[in-house]
């Protein structure tokens, strides 16, 4: 049966789902602990080495963003099932000096020498998911040296140190990725050079096993050394090419020595008195503020969490974003994307009209405009900067293509363009792929409230609206907020040229109650309950009045929230 175990065996047995694993003398009662609170800095990853690796960078004196870029690269090394250097990155960085949010898109372009023609010419209606053909640039290392070109202090070499270290010494896999990793080897392990490197005799490591990484640590020493040109430019970037060329790919050295990133304006839609701030495409962070838009025409409030009215709300206004989404988001330097309007209150006011508070809708249109599978983790430093960072291969550890002696995967992000003639996000030589990956912020009244995200594919708009929703309107602290049980509608229309004509599922977490989830069938929703896909939450609140930073860290996860 898989992971996904439908409703109606749950409903049969009669079994409420409201039972928690423990007891607490505080808080609501699926709150997996307390929230960390600390004055001089706080990080929050998906693992604890990480975040501990951030902490020592920020008591060496480093920036938030210098204790971010160290937490990625030790990630890329102990969590290779969702991140990596051979992967992209976006990040929001809060600066305490000039008082402004910047972004920074650090996404990679598609190969110069692969084109549309080619995938019509040899019967390919989709970009696959493995192999060389979804291969895109990767951006995750020129993205560290943007950022750290402008908001870093420590050297790189000490920024990259400790996972240097790390991957020659070893460390011991943690119980989460060791599962993820024995999924993914048994369909990468076709591709040259990925046994290799992650499947130490022949198998990949269980809980507890030591791995070690020392391709990734000379990698790692190189860049450190060289800066980001000998990724792009020396010798990695030729290693990359002459890798490709031998298996079949299209990914060059040109494709490489001509990336760059782009620093972008965060864009923001208000709810409820609060600014939420994302990045515009070629991400889907603006799906979160479409969703927002439409939810804030109604009283959340007074519905209440985990009720069917709430949660039939929510689905519906998701359905209707990611219509949007599926119609308009795609590279901006190839198509005007009309995404002030998409994020307009008037527009979300027409949009909200559509849906019907009794049934669930099997079909949304796009709004008809008049125009002219992750990482994520957040730092915040003694001195007021935060930074929003989230960085992926894509599908897991990537496409399989593991470039021999560098000691990492190549992202699949390519798989994420549309075949389609005329559509915005339709693939063609030297565009960016719809993108996944989104950071999240949260401002008052124009200071820092709430860095923060949830990863996890498509999930990630939904959580963030979630996330926001568990705030503000229902009045739950940092933990409570990323701990409550989840929403995740599956089914929706997308980029890559599918249509939702059946209105899709409604899988639902644990700890919803029995009879709100009868009301949701009553109006229609198809309800199933998976395993897992209900994203990765870490997030930093700044409490302005006391002078400390609170952490959480999501407890779906090997996370970790800490500070000092």
């Amino acid at each position: 049966m898989g992971k996904k175990i439908l409703s109606s065996i749950l409903l049969l047995t009669g079994i409420t789902l409201t039972l928690f694993s423990q007891d607490r003398m505080t808080g609501l009662n699926f709150a997996t602990r307390s929230e960390v609170i600390a004055r001089n800095g706080m990080a929050c990853t998906s693992q604890p080495l990480a975040t501990q690796v951030a902490i020592d960078i920020l008591k060496q004196g480093g920036t938030a963003v210098d204790a971010a870029i160290a937490a990625n690269a030790m990630l890329g090394l102990v969590e290779p099932t969702g991140s990596g250097i051979g992967g992209d990155l976006f990040a929001i960085v809060w600066d305490a000096k000039t008082k402004k949010l910047y972004g920074l898109n650090a996404s990679g372009r598609s190969p110069m020498s692969l084109t549309l023609e080619y995938f019509k010419k040899n019967g390919i209606a989709h970009i696959p998911a493995l192999g060389p053909l979804p291969v895109s640039v990767p951006g995750c290392v020129d993205g560290w040296f943007e950022l750290h070109k402008r908001f870093g202090r420590l050297p790189m070499q000490k920024i990259l140190s400790p996972a240097i270290s790390y991957a020659r010494e070893g460390f011991p896999v943690s119980e989460l990725i060791a599962y993820y990793w024995q999924r993914n080897a048994v369909r990468l392990k076709q591709y040259e050079g990925f046994a290799d490197v992650f499947m130490p005799n022949g198998k990949a490591p269980s809980k507890g096993e030591i791995f070690r990484n020392p391709y990734l640590a000379n990698t790692y020493e190189l860049i450190a050394l060289k800066g980001r040109d000998e990724f792009y430019k020396g010798s990695i970037a030729k290693a990359i090419d002459e890798y490709m060329k031998r298996n079949g790919g299209f990914l060059s050295y040109e494709d490489l020595a001509t990336h760059k990133s782009e620093w972008v304006e965060p864009v923001s839609s208000s709810y409820r008195g609060y600014d939420v701030w994302e990045l515009p495409p070629n991400g889907q962070g603006i799906a979160t503020l479409q969703i927002l838009n439409i939810l804030e025409q109604f009283d959340i409030k007074s519905m209440g969490f985990g009720s069917a009215e709430y949660m039939h709300l929510f689905i519906e206004a998701k359905k209707l974003a990611f219509e949007d989404r599926a119609r308009y988001y795609a590279d901006p330097d190839f198509v005007k994307i009309p995404y002030e309007i998409l994020i307009s209150k008037e527009y979300a006011r027409e949009r909200a009209k559509l849906i019907d508070l009794n049934r669930a809708a099997r079909t949304y249109d796009a709004g008809m405009l008049q125009t002219s599978n992750t990482v994520y983790l957040t730092v915040a430093d003694r001195e007021g900067n935060m930074v929003s960072l989230i960085q992926s291969n894509y599908r897991g550890m990537g496409s399989g293509m593991t470039p021999t002696g560098l000691g990492f995967v190549l992202q699949d992000r390519g798989e994420l363009f549309s075949l389609e003639e005329g559509h915005p996000n339709v693939y063609a030589p030297g565009k960016r792929p719809f993108h996944t990956i989104i950071p999240g912020f949260i401002t008052k009244d124009g200071k820092p409230w709430v860095s923060f995200g949830v990863m996890g594919g498509g999930m990630q708009p939904q959580g963030h609206a979630q996330i926001i929703v568990n705030l503000i309107d229902f009045g739950m602290n940092l933990q409570e907020a990323g701990d409550a049980p989840r929403i995740q509608h599956e089914g929706s229309s997308e980029p890559t040229g599918e249509r939702m004509t059946d209105g899709g599922m409604v899988y639902l977490e644990s700890g919803f109650d029995y009879q709100e989830i009868r009301k949701l069938l009553a109006k229609g929703h198809r309800i199933g309950f998976s395993l897992d896909g209900y994203g990765g939450y870490q997030a930093i609140m700044f409490d302005e009045k006391n002078g400390v930073y609170i952490g959480a860290s999501e407890s779906r996860k090997d996370g970790q929230a800490a500070g000092y």
